[in-house]
């Protein structure tokens, strides 16, 4: 009788199981979830307008690089950009260097 006993608590307690074992699944799934949403989601759109802003420069732009240099664009190769930063002050940087566009409201120094 109590062998009868114990075999139906085994068999109860392994139902029970294996709805446990998914349930411990469910908070790493919502992890995921969230860090896809508040990291990886917002990071992927940032490197996207960073290359659509890269692929549309021309010559003439006024443009910052990622090192913290202002200058002017006078020519666009391939993978380099030739920046002039002072009269007669050229520089190649590349492109991806290239951190964005200046703006008129930081114009007011130059």
């Amino acid at each position: 009788m109590i062998d009868i006993a114990y075999a139906m608590g085994q068999s109860g307690q392994a139902a029970d199981g294996a709805g446990g074992g998914f349930a411990a699944f469910i908070p790493i799934i919502l992890m995921f979830v969230i860090f896809y949403f508040l990291l990886i989601r917002p990071q992927q759109k940032k490197a996207k307008e960073h290359q659509n802003m890269v692929n549309n420069l021309r010559k003439g732009d006024r443009v910052i690089t990622s090192g913290g240099i202002y200058g002017e664009i006078t020519a666009i190769d391939d993978n380099t950009v030739t920046v002039e930063i002072a009269d007669k002050v050229r520089i190649k940087v590349s492109r991806p260097t290239i951190a964005g566009l200046r703006g008129p409201s930081s114009e007011k120094n130059a």
